[in-house]
């Protein structure tokens, strides 16, 4: 018996025909390759590949073509059918067609009614072009043949069938155009050559390519196994097109019903008397009211265009309207006006904040110049000292005198430069930059701006902020500062930036060098007096609820916290030493228990507990090897020990107590200078070369660098070569060379006034400083006898008189 049935197939390019039907194990004429002609007219296929026993239909268009299915089917003899690689190639030559292609045998020609026809051919078996013979009045070519080798029929032959009958029809089932009826066809299919050429004929894949390559396998297996390959690629290419198609769908049913929602929410809106172009025409209004510049308003009338495009519901929509609600919070050109009453801004800073004579200074030059000429670019000032001195709440003063708007930037920790220069507006979340936001909320566009702890500003891969800080901070630039979120240039050259440091060799070089830089110092004990009896007392009995006849501390007691309860050069633990005062005191009056209504210094031990700064100059300081030297930290000025002790051994030189680099060199050159003049111990070079040296500066847990220490270090080991100790109430700073010289140093008030700490009567210093110590006011170093050196030599001859 012999099963019959239909399969629609798709012509190439969507042309439609009649069902063909084709008969599966149907008696065709037995091809004998030997019986084959060396030589065969070819016909070139377009998108389409016929492989041996399927019929397949094929539109003709070209003239050539037709010609030749004319002449084969007039004379009956077989046609060689070889896929063409490019598809708009309107007349192929050899080389334009694929190395392999099939043998067919016209079996009917039908003619179109637009004078085209369609050829209905059957493959037997494959070919192998070889040289072209002829290309008029079509190609001819000499041809080799190649029989399908077929497997026999076993368990594994069956799997494969099985397997390529469902993948081809998963793919039909996926496919928009394969004809449904395909499925039952494949199923009824038996022989396995049969089926492996039909699904390879039938089914249409993306790379045509890979469809042509299966005529190369004679192995109907091999074959099997690749066509297996190529449907699975196929079918997930179908899988992802699928799911695309979905999502598009769902998209357009969700505009839809956005769109239907809207056009019912704005008929609500209607009738409530709710109106977007009500809105908008309130925005509209609003910026007629700024002073921006002619391009911003340009710029505000664009964005303002985009957002009325925008579906109110959508999350543009939000976004878009933040952004010009911002652009039209921010103070364009708005001022605050300034108080140019010199006198009344004296007033101000003196009543906020005791000394910082050079900060008051130039703040009032700058206030006369503005008195005077009516508008100036405003200074970059950067404040630097010890904490606790007041550079921060000095920037609130300075605003309060100018009458100016007061906005605060901490940087300390910063390490996003989008922090201070903003997120772009398409990004979730996106926000302006600290600079803009604390101008928008300040009002006005020449506020008093503090960047306090600048030195602090760390860096890593989200970007440099102190980079960012060079537009910021630059009188020629912030003129049109750039803003990521605002994405419009914006005039920041009337903001007073002033800037907080401790340490501003930790300040970019770039970035230090647009600052104007003031030194705020440290102060003395009688400053801290003034400072603590007019601001931090009242401040402190204010916040803590403690009324003027409640208590009093005397000036001794002030004295003796100032003295022995506090160890800086600012006023921070000053300041917390008095606010416990006051909680102890409110404790006691809470609690109805009996105090003192003046606070002396024999109370303190009740109120503080016992002192924690002993002034330790003398301890040891009569022993040979123990000098007094001054040193300089980011907290003030600080004395520090040098010791030094020598025993028998080999001219050795070691050093202790966690000194940098830069002091273990100073105490090398402060040994070799003593190991080339060894008169200034009083001993031989012999005598010298038969000791060992040990070199310690205490309080080993702290870090200690800089060459400062040169001299003490030298009198230190000659104190101790000489077994005779230095004279009494003197510390030193300097560095030396190795031929002797002293050098000067920097940080030379804070180190005068932690001198002054200690107790210490007399400085020694590098004549270079001099002029260091005639610039500072004459109340810092009164009580002080200075004693400038320029040699070596000079040290020893004065600490030994």
């Amino acid at each position: 018996m012999k099963k019959e049935f239909n399969s629609e197939l798709l012509l190439p390019n969507g042309a439609e025909v009649s069902i063909i039907p084709v008969m599966q194990g149907m008696e065709m004429a037995k091809v004998e390759t030997s019986e084959l002609p060396e030589v065969l007219p070819i016909l070139a296929l377009r998108n389409a590949v016929i492989f041996p026993g399927m019929v397949y239909p094929v539109t003709i268009g070209r003239e050539k073509s037709i010609r030749l299915i004319r002449d084969a089917e007039r004379l009956d003899s077989y046609i060689g059918a070889v896929p063409q690689k490019d598809l708009s190639v309107e007349d192929p030559g050899g080389e334009d067609l694929f190395e392999y292609g099939t043998v067919c045998r016209i079996m009917k020609v039908l003619d179109m009614p637009d004078g085209t026809a369609t050829a209905i051919l059957q493959g037997a078996v494959r070919l192998r072009m070889g040289d072209v013979i002829s290309t008029e009045p079509y190609i001819t070519a000499k041809v080799t043949y190649e029989e399908d080798i077929v497997p026999e029929d076993d368990v594994n032959t069956k799997m494969i069938s099985e397997a390529l009958k469902e993948k081809a029809s998963s793919i039909i089932r996926s496919s928009a155009f394969a004809p449904k009826e395909a499925v039952g066809a494949l199923k009824s299919i038996e022989g396995f050559p049969f089926l492996v050429n039909f699904v390879a004929t039938t089914i249409d894949v993306e790379n045509f390519g890979d469809k042509v390559n299966l005529l190369r396998y004679a192995e109907l297996k091999t074959r099997a196994m690749k066509l297996l390959s190529v449907l699975e690629i196929q079918t997930q290419l179908l899988r992802i097109k699928q799911e695309i198609n979905q999502k598009v769908k769902s998209e357009i049913d969700q505009q839809q019903r956005e769109y239907f929602l809207n056009n019912q929410l704005k008929t609500i809106q209607e009738e409530l008397g709710m109106d977007e172009e009500e809105e908008f025409e309130k925005l509209r209004a609003k910026a007629r009211t700024k002073k921006w510049p002619e391009a911003v308003g340009k710029q505000f009338e664009k964005e303002l265009a985009k957002l009325m495009k925008y579906n109110p519901s959508s999350p543009d929509y939000s976004i878009q309207y933040n952004y010009i609600e911002f652009m039209l919070d921010l103070p364009w050109g708005e001022m605050s006006k300034d108080n140019l009453d010199l006198k009344h801004a004296v007033k101000v800073l003196d009543d906020d904040h005791y000394g910082l004579e050079k900060v008051k200074e130039r703040i009032i030059e700058y206030l006369a110049v503005l008195k005077l000429k009516g508008n100036m670019k405003s200074p970059i000032l950067c404040l630097y000292g010890p904490p606790g001195v007041g550079k921060t709440s000095l920037g609130k003063s300075i605003a309060r005198a100018l009458g100016r708007k007061y906005v605060r930037v901490a940087l300390g920790g910063m390490h996003d430069e989008a922090e201070l220069r903003g997120h772009r507006k398409t990004y979730v979340g996106a926000l302006p930059g600290r600079i803009l936001n604390g101008i928008n909320k300040a009002g006005a566009s020449n506020p008093v701006i503090v960047l306090d702890e600048i030195d602090k500003v760390g860096s890593d891969h989200k970007g440099d902020p102190s980079s960012a800080l060079l537009e910021v901070l630059d009188p020629e630039q912030n003129v049109a500062y750039h803003d990521n979120y605002l994405d419009i240039d914006y005039d920041l050259s009337d903001v007073l930036f002033i800037t907080t440091a401790n340490n501003i060799s930790t300040i970019q070089p770039a970035l230090l060098d647009r600052m104007e830089l003031i030194n705020v110092t440290g102060y003395l004990a009688e400053e801290k007096m003034e400072i603590a009896r007019h601001y931090l007392v009242p401040k402190q009995f204010e916040e803590h609820g403690i009324g003027k006849k409640d208590l009093r501390i005397d000036k001794a007691a002030l004295a003796r916290i100032i003295d022995e309860y506090s160890h800086e050069s600012g006023v921070r633990g000053l300041e917390k030493q008095i606010a416990k005062i006051a909680r102890v005191t409110a404790r006691k009056i809470a609690m109805e228990e009996e105090y003192p209504k003046v606070l002396k210094k024999e109370h303190l031990k009740e109120y503080l507990g016992l002192p924690t700064n002993f002034h330790d100059l003398q301890k040891g300081n009569e022993s040979p090897g123990v000098v007094t030297g001054l040193a300089w930290t980011q907290m003030g000025g600080e004395i520090l020990f040098v010791e030094s002790q020598v025993s028998k051994g080999k001219g050795a030189l070691s050093m202790t107590g966690n000194l940098g680099d830069v002091m273990k060199e100073s105490a090398t050159i402060a040994y070799q200078y003593i190991k080339a003049h060894p008169e200034l111990a009083c001993i031989t070079s012999e005598e010298f070369d038969q000791k060992d040296i040990h070199v310690h500066v205490p309080e080993g847990a702290t870090p200690k660098d800089g060459p400062s220490a040169g001299i003490t270090i030298v009198s230190s080991i000659v104190s101790s070569l000489r077994g005779k100790a230095v004279k009494k109430g003197i510390a030193m700073t300097g560095e030396m060379m190795l031929r002797g010289r002293v050098l000067p140093v920097g940080g030379i008030k804070e180190k005068i006034l932690a001198a002054k700490r200690a107790g210490v009567t007399t400085i020694v210093i590098s004549e270079d400083n001099r002029k260091d110590v005639e610039d500072i006011k004459p109340v810092y170093v009164e009580g002080l006898d200075f004693h400038y050196v320029k040699t070596i030599d000079d040290v020893i001859s004065f600490i030994f008189q």
